[in-house]
């Protein structure tokens, strides 16, 4: 690997870094059923800068050089485009959604889609997410053994219900509900996640086949979002704070409004985003607030300071529950990889000169893995992020630049209160000792098993 500091007038300029030199068949299998042994694997063999190819895509350039993703983080947007390379969202999330493009487009969508995921509005859902998490703990039951992500599930796709929509009852909420929830189980484990990343087996062979269920569930979904947009437009109903009213009422340059296609697409964009990655974060701060009883006790003794009934924007300002948070997402982001970066004319990145249609990736996780950042990165230890600030280049596991999730801050604003209620009001425990592991779940890595809990009494 070339060092950073040399200087690129006076050393040749090197072609595509070394990688592995398996076919490339075998090594899309081994990122889809084993991708952390993967990562690790050929990170040791090959350093922080490696080429790897997987089906589907051109030849990818795997980072976890801080330098080097600075680099890309910085660099003029114009110099890449990231919609081809998230290609194989478009059957989840349609051929319009704004992860899907670049340049104006993209730049468009994102203005529309920010202002409700931050600043007052955001704030507004304090009180509500806090007492959806009521209603959702008010189901378990005392000495019963539950799933922590289906729970957490549950509370994150009510809120995002609500934040798009305006409601959080009724027959076409229920249904909505309950059709994303198996959209997103058609990809639920590693094997299903071959659907994918193999676009050859996304063939529809009847309702009972895997890809057809998931065809025959999308249309229902795409009937029932539009169906409520034509609602509103016959009621002229509108005026609403929720995002679909925001995006209904928008008009581009020209005074055009949305088409229902654009609607459609980035409806289905923010349910997916909007609380997947969200209800998978809270099963793993559950699970290790549970796994090691020091974080556990320390988290509450700060919880506790609040006094009962505590403040939404209070809880949000504690160091240490913040701290949990954070190392939550460092050390099994649920992305394994920011939105990957392709070069649109040559550009040299950490001595390495790029030629157009390389792909770049910046490997969230094996850059919250590294020695030199994080030491024992394989343990949980909230105190990193008291001991000392980390750039946007060390912990980023929300993207950058202008790839960067537009939900960031809302899903940390979430995540903190939906912790801080849970562990206020309910004695939990692990329903037993064994370490839990992360499995590919779609695009995504969730705990295994989903984080199996046992509520062993109340809380005042």
């Amino acid at each position: 690997m070339i060092s950073l500091q040399e200087n690129p007038q006076t050393q040749p300029v090197p072609k595509l870094p070394d990688g592995p030199k398996t076919p490339k068949f075998l090594q899309t299998i081994r990122a889809i059923f084993w991708p952390l042994k993967y990562l690790e694997k050929t990170a040791r063999e090959y350093g922080d800068i490696y080429t790897t190819e997987i089906a589907g895509f051109p030849p990818q350039v795997v980072l976890s050089n801080p330098q080097a993703i600075q680099e890309i983080f910085t660099a003029d947007p114009k110099l890449f485009e990231s919609g081809p390379g998230n290609k194989i969202l478009q059957p989840f999330f349609g051929d319009y959604s704004l992860l899907l493009h670049d340049g104006e487009y993209h730049q468009r969508q994102r203005r529309l889609l920010t202002p409700p995921f931050h600043g007052e509005r955001m704030k507004a859902y304090g009180e509500l997410i806090c007492d959806i998490t009521d209603r959702v703990i008010s189901n378990w039951q005392i000495g019963e053994t539950f799933s922590a992500r289906s729970s957490t599930q549950e509370i994150s796709l009510r809120v995002i219900l609500r934040a798009v929509f305006g409601i959080d009852e009724g027959d076409r909420y229920e249904q909505l509900k309950q059709r994303l929830t198996a959209l997103l189980d058609v990809t639920g484990s590693p094997l299903r996640s071959s659907f994918v990343f193999l676009r050859w087996l996304q063939k529809d062979l009847g309702a009972w086949s895997p890809w057809g269920r998931f065809v025959r569930l999308k249309q229902q979904i795409n009937e029932l979002l539009l169906t409520e947009i034509n609602e509103r437009r016959q009621k002229n109903d509108l005026a609403g704070e929720d995002i679909l009213s925001l995006m209904m009422s928008a008009r581009d340059e020209e005074g055009q409004p949305m088409t229902d296609a654009e609607l459609l697409d980035e409806l289905m964009t923010l349910l997916f985003a909007g609380h997947e990655t969200t209800a998978t974060a809270l099963a793993w701060a559950l699970y290790w607030v549970h796994h090691i009883p020091e974080v556990r006790k320390k988290l509450m003794e700060e919880l506790v300071t609040l006094g009962e009934n505590p403040d939404p924007n209070a809880i949000t300002k504690l160091p240490y529950l913040n701290a949990v948070c954070s190392e939550t997402l460092r050390i099994y982001p649920v992305a394994l990889f920011t939105f990957p970066r392709i070069v649109k004319a040559p550009v040299q990145i950490a001595g390495y000169q790029f030629e157009e249609g390389t792909m770049l990736s910046p490997c969230i996780y094996l850059t919250h893995h590294r020695e030199d950042l994080y030491p024992e990165p394989k343990r949980f230890k909230p105190e990193r992020f008291l001991e000392r600030q980390f750039s946007p280049y060390e912990f980023f596991p929300f993207g950058g630049s202008n790839r960067r999730c537009i939900g960031m801050a809302f899903a940390m604003f979430e995540m903190k209160l939906v912790l801080a209620k849970i562990l206020l009001r309910s004695q939990l425990a692990l329903a037993d000792n064994r370490p839990v592991v992360p499995e590919r779940r779609g695009i995504t890595m969730a705990p295994s098993g989903g984080v199996k809990l046992v509520l062993t009494g109340h809380r005042s």
